[in-house]
């Protein structure tokens, strides 16, 4: 069954066309080393929650919106080959600087999960 990384950012709405631009740079090193899929969304029908959310699980501030992306591999075994060669690819340690990222890194949420449903 394929395995996906997941995350969700915090994205400042005045960096938004940034964190495009580092996204598609970053998603073709992804699909280079050997990813099925490369995938960011933004929020568009995204509300607060009174519990939990999209938002709060970021805790998103006023300027900023909500980013979910995810990455499919053929296998966990694949994921984990491919991001081995992800993150020694000199292209990617330029934009990965936590001083010049598009977002704050330290509420960015991720995580590998196995599929249990593929339809």
């Amino acid at each position: 069954m394929p395995y996906i990384d997941g995350f969700i950012v915090p994205v400042p709405k005045k960096k938004l066309a940034d964190y495009r631009k580092l996204s598609r740079k970053a998603g073709k090193i992804w699909r280079e080393y050997g990813a099925l899929e490369y995938r960011e969304a933004v929020a568009d029908d995204v509300s607060m929650g009174k519990v939990t959310s999209f938002p709060r699980s970021v805790k998103q501030k006023p300027d900023e919106t909500v980013v979910f992306s995810y990455i499919l591999y053929k296998s966990r075994k694949d994921r984990d080959r491919i991001n081995k060669k992800v993150m020694a690819d000199p292209r990617l340690a330029k934009m990965m600087d936590p001083k010049a990222m598009p977002f704050d890194g330290k509420r960015m949420i991720f995580g590998g999960f196995k599929t249990i449903v593929d339809l």
